[in-house]
């Protein structure tokens, strides 16, 4: 074995030792539920309880318990396979797993009262609009309203809270965009959106390059529409900007607890940039604010907003959206 690793070169061995390590280290459930289509989510507390959650089932507690040093193990073997420093200093660990790259975060002493992880494993596959509808997710007025906001180009922001279903619904509305003739870029900050479209660019940030500059960048990529996986700071200013003048037909998500909250939200993202918030600027760029929610384990996509611009005082007009708003409305106005 060592004489193969050898032949492939140092860094490959290394990085070939370090995964069969984690993989020893996960153990057979987790290593378990790491290849369990169904599976959405796995997360050990600092007590030492694992719990998994799975599609349609929800979350549950798995009856072992996990010792702090092997979890601290994990933490500080995912943490070398990407070149973290992890000690007192540097307790948290942003990171995807080697390989398969599900999202990784972990946490040690003393932001935490003991070694903690969660790992959100990316969709296994696509749920198209059809399932959502079939599912309860979705109505058919409303798939038809989003189905019509893809065609026409419209800029649409998809809000919710955590683990609510944001970048499934992402990826559904992004299968509907591959089959346009378009060059799409993809903006995010882990690997999580899929798409099949014959003319894409995905880029990810890293720790030296934000969103914020991969948004600026993206324009001189010549995009017809841009995609962010999730808004989290200023960089909401420029995708406005961008979706406002000549890329119409992105799609982003952010976290919010309504979709009129979401335009809240950002208007915060924005004003970490700038004290003047544009509120005609975020207006005018968003048509529509989709609101996914979770109850229970299962999710619903709850409200689609058709935003019609600012009122005399500056708030958000906001109606319930019906396909024949979108199918009347021309490319560029709202009323």
């Amino acid at each position: 074995m060592s004489a193969q690793l050898e032949h492939i070169g140092p860094d490959a061995a290394t990085a070939t030792r370090r995964a069969a390590m984690l993989k020893t280290a996960f153990g057979p459930v987790i290593g378990a539920a790491l290849e369990d289509a169904s599976v959405i989510e796995i997360m050990a507390n600092p007590d030492g309880a694992l719990w998994i959650e799975r599609h349609g089932t929800g979350r549950a507690r798995e009856a072992i318990a996990l010792r702090a040093g092997d979890v601290e193990r994990i933490i500080r073997l995912v943490a070398s396979h990407v070149g973290f420093d992890c000690d007192r200093e540097h307790p948290i660990v942003s990171a995807e797993l080697p390989g398969t790259g599900e999202r990784f975060e972990g946490v040690l002493p003393p932001v935490a009262t003991g070694p903690a992880f969660a790992i959100r494993k990316p969709a296994g596959r696509v749920i198209d609009i059809e399932t959502y509808v079939d599912d309860g997710v979705l109505s058919g007025a409303d798939a038809l309203v989003l189905r019509s906001a893809v065609a026409e180009r419209r800029n649409i922001v998809i809000s919710g809270g955590t683990s609510s279903g944001k970048t499934t619904l992402a990826n559904a509305l992004l299968a509907e965009i591959a089959r346009c003739d378009e060059r799409i870029v993809i903006l995010e900050d882990t690997r999580e959106l899929q798409c099949a479209a014959h003319d894409l660019v995905a880029l990810r940030t890293s720790p030296t390059v934000s969103l914020e500059s991969l948004v600026r960048s993206t324009m001189r990529l010549r995009p017809d529409r841009i995609i962010v996986g999730e808004v989290r700071g200023g960089e909401a200013l420029d995708l406005l900007k961008a979706w406002n003048t000549g890329h119409p037909g992105g799609i982003a998500t952010v976290h919010a607890n309504s979709g009129r909250a979401a335009l809240t939200r950002i208007e915060q993202l924005i004003g970490e940039r700038t004290s003047q918030v544009p509120c005609q600027l975020i207006a005018d760029a968003v048509d529509l604010v989709v609101f996914i929610a979770r109850d229970n384990g299962a999710r619903r996509v709850s409200e689609i907003l058709r935003v019609d611009g600012l009122d005399p005082i500056g708030g958000y007009q906001l109606r319930r959206a019906v396909p024949q708003d979108l199918v009347r409305l021309k490319e560029g106005t709202k009323r």
